[in-house]
């Protein structure tokens, strides 16, 4: 999926949206796709500006933000039909590797459970093949 796509499927937008391409989806099952983290990034001027390194609860977000597409693509469902997901939790969130400008953030989600409105995914971020996060997301799709 390209950039242009992605936006049919996450209602983010500059400067919250952080997947800048998808390079495969298995609706109901699987997805990747991957962050390019640059120097412009607007949460670098105040975290560790001498030091920059990405928030993790933002590495976070785009797990969450990649489960949500697979949510939206295995449900047949899109933002603009009415429907959000909404992140309701984490489980077993670490952090391994620091992830700052320059790197490219590879992540993937997997589904795992799926009851009712509510999808449990276990979600992982690579570096250059190092695990820098891993966390089972929660969402839960709402009809607005």
């Amino acid at each position: 999926m390209d950039i242009q796509e992605i936006f049919e499927f996450l209602p983010h937008r500059y400067p919250f949206l952080f997947i800048d391409g998808v390079t495969e989806v298995i609706e109901g099952s699987t997805i990747t796709g991957f962050k390019n983290v640059t120097i412009n990034e607007p949460f670098f001027e105040g975290h560790f500006p001498n030091q920059p390194i990405m928030p993790g609860v933002l590495i976070v977000e785009a797990m969450a933000q990649l489960a949500g597409i697979l949510g939206f693509k295995s449900k047949g469902t899109k933002p603009s039909e009415g429907y959000l997901y909404f992140l309701a939790g984490t489980d077993n969130t670490r952090f391994k590797r620091p992830v700052g400008p320059g790197d490219r953030l590879d992540l993937s989600a997997e589904l795992i459970n799926e009851r009712r409105q509510i999808m449990k995914f276990s979600c992982t971020g690579h570096v250059a093949n190092e695990l820098s996060c891993s966390s089972d997301i929660i969402i839960a799709e709402r009809k607005i």
